[in-house]
């Protein structure tokens, strides 16, 4: 369950006369999550998203209320932040932190098919050619020198075969990437179906901007291949693959650093949930009765692109 913090009709009703969005008329909460509280709240203008913060970093929420007025401003398919009558966003209720949002059309694609594809590449594509101006800064919080600090602390609970496999890898991706600059910029962090809408084939909205940073596009991108074109075995879907690449490349064409180094970025980032996951069973139990995620997934992605070279990636022409 998502709703760690209850709020009634009355507190909800009192904090939307900060807004001109009109009266409360119905409140609900969303099971889906695993940090804040959600809840859909209907008015007599409309249908809105109210996100209370739970845990975190909260100095880092005005950065994702800047980039989602950037991104919203450039017609992008994101939420941006609903300001009240003063211009401010983000707000405080219940004690937390919180945000208001127009709700975005559609529902999560579990399996998505190649137009829904094309469109979440489009999509970023566009969102990737304007985040490079995107003055904000954040330090991505799951970069290599994440993955070099923290993998130590699970080692403990892996195979040996697990550890050497671990251990060798990030040691690839220090020496690969070392003295080398892609291009960066404002990312989302984590592209997974779940943080997308879709109504019809049509993309909605893209969510949860919550591990949104400033980083390497490339490691963006290679989130979105590997959650979006590996199949249930972990291998590649080419036409999956090739959908979601050839619209991205048609808005940002990748350099030949980026091309040389997309297999090794596909490693790392399926390492990086890998990781992270195992993290949250053995060292960082999460603060609220939740279950977490399988790391078992993302330990089968990266061992299937060792196994294969990743497909050739498309001309920028697609």
């Amino acid at each position: 369950m998502a709703v760690f913090t209850p709020l009634s009709d009355e507190q909800v009703a009192e904090f939307l006369d900060r807004y001109s969005v009109g009266r409360l008329q119905a409140l609900k909460g969303v099971p889906q999550g695993t940090e804040n509280s959600t809840f859909f709240v209907t008015t007599e203008q409309g249908e809105w998203v109210l996100t209370l913060f739970e845990q975190g970093e909260f100095e880092d929420l005005p950065f994702f209320v800047d980039l989602l007025d950037y991104l919203a401003e450039r017609q992008l398919p994101v939420p941006g932040p609903v300001h009240d009558r003063d211009g401010i966003a983000l707000q405080r209720l219940a004690g937390r932190p919180a945000l208001l949002f127009p709700r975005m059309p559609g529902s999560h694609p579990s399996a998505p098919n190649l137009t829904q594809c094309a469109a979440l590449g489009d999509a970023l594509g566009r969102m990737h050619q304007a985040s490079q101006h995107f003055t904000g800064e954040r330090t991505n919080p799951r970069n290599l020198d994440w993955l070099q600090r923290r993998h130590r602390e699970v080692l403990p609970f892996l195979s040996a075969d697990d550890q050497a496999l671990m251990t060798r890898e990030i040691a690839d991706y220090a020496q690969a990437f070392d003295g080398i600059e892609l291009p960066t910029g404002a990312i989302h962090g984590d592209l997974f179906r779940d943080n997308t809408l879709y109504d019809g084939d049509r993309l909605g909205g893209i969510i949860d901007f919550y591990n949104g940073c400033t980083g390497d596009l490339l490691f963006d991108l290679a989130i979105v291949i590997n959650d979006w074109a590996s199949d249930d075995a972990g291998d590649l879907d080419l036409p999956r693959y090739e959908a979601i690449l050839g619209a991205y490349l048609a808005h940002r064409p990748l350099t030949g650093q980026e091309r040389e180094l997309w297999p090794t970025m596909l490693r790392l980032t399926a390492l990086r949930y890998w990781l992270s996951r195992l993290l949250v069973i053995h060292v960082d139990p999460p603060a609220h009765d939740i279950t977490p995620h399988d790391p078992a997934r993302f330990r089968i992605l990266l061992g299937r692109r060792l196994d294969g070279r990743a497909p050739a990636l498309p001309d920028a022409a697609g």
